[in-house]
């Protein structure tokens, strides 16, 4: 099977294990009350449990346990698990929080629904696809969750800074859906995007939010290089904020099917 790109690979899927990335990871924006209703909806099986793959602080998997059976969340960032403990709904008695590589974790089959919020991409496809067939329930479905936004004035410009300064020199622009249908590890059964949601951010917060991503990892930038970006994306984003703060569209695609 033709291999990952190159900058999906696990030296930089480890960056979330970084404390740094972590103590700002609440700066992204949340998932719409809309994606959450989405994927409930998706299930149809019993039993009505789900597997969280790449969990990270458990957004989705805190929101999700309190209309479903089980929800079993699982990250190797031991860090993202120990923050979403404390978090709203992650002390939930039907949250089983499991640390681990998911290729490796011991799970609870079956599922009526895996999610992966943003972090499917970071997995050993061949591994994974094949083992989520085979926990998922006869009309279990693997659903993936992105996060965005309507398209904002700066960026065309905030992405060629971030080219710049990314500690991923060898990330290049990819589709997951795409990759894993030519590896034919995934059919699509169906697409659904939520509806626009307002979401007002500092400046400071929305750079911090950056800071969040691959690549952008305080523990592994060299110091100066991080605070050359700050001032860079601070005098972009600056002239497009009122009072200091930006406005920004959020929303989310749902994609699901059958491994």
């Amino acid at each position: 099977m033709e291999p990952k790109p190159a900058h999906l690979g696990l030296q930089y899927a480890s960056q979330f294990k970084d404390h740094s990335i972590v103590d700002v990871y609440h700066y992204r924006p949340s998932y719409p009350a809309e994606a959450i209703a989405k994927l409930v909806s998706l299930i149809t099986d019993e039993p009505r449990t789900v597997l969280d793959v790449g969990c990270g602080t458990g957004e989705l998997a805190r929101q999700l346990v309190t209309q479903v059976e089980r929800v079993d969340a699982v990250d190797f960032s031991r860090a993202m698990l120990d923050k979403g403990r404390t978090l709203p709904g992650g002390d939930h008695p039907q949250l089983r929080w499991i640390y681990g590589r998911v290729e490796e974790a011991a799970l609870q089959p079956p599922y009526a629904l895996i999610t992966a919020g943003e972090s499917l991409h970071w997995m050993e496809w061949d591994v994974v696809l094949p083992l989520f067939r085979r926990m998922l329930t006869p009309h279990g479905l693997l659903a993936m969750a992105e996060r965005g936004s309507e398209p904002e004035p700066w960026q065309a410009d905030l992405l060629e800074l971030i080219k710049r300064f990314s500690t991923n020199k060898e990330f290049q622009p990819y589709d997951l859906i795409a990759e894993l249908k030519q590896r034919k590890l995934f059919r699509q059964e169906g697409i659904w995007q939520t509806r626009p949601v307002p979401f007002t951010q500092s400046v400071e917060d929305y750079i911090s939010s950056i800071h969040s991503r691959n690549g952008f990892s305080r523990e592994r930038m060299d110091t100066e290089l991080a605070q050359a970006f700050d001032a860079e994306a601070r005098k972009l984003l600056l002239p497009f904020a009122q009072d200091g703060m930006l406005k920004l569209m959020v929303t989310s695609n749902i994609i699901w099917g059958r491994p």
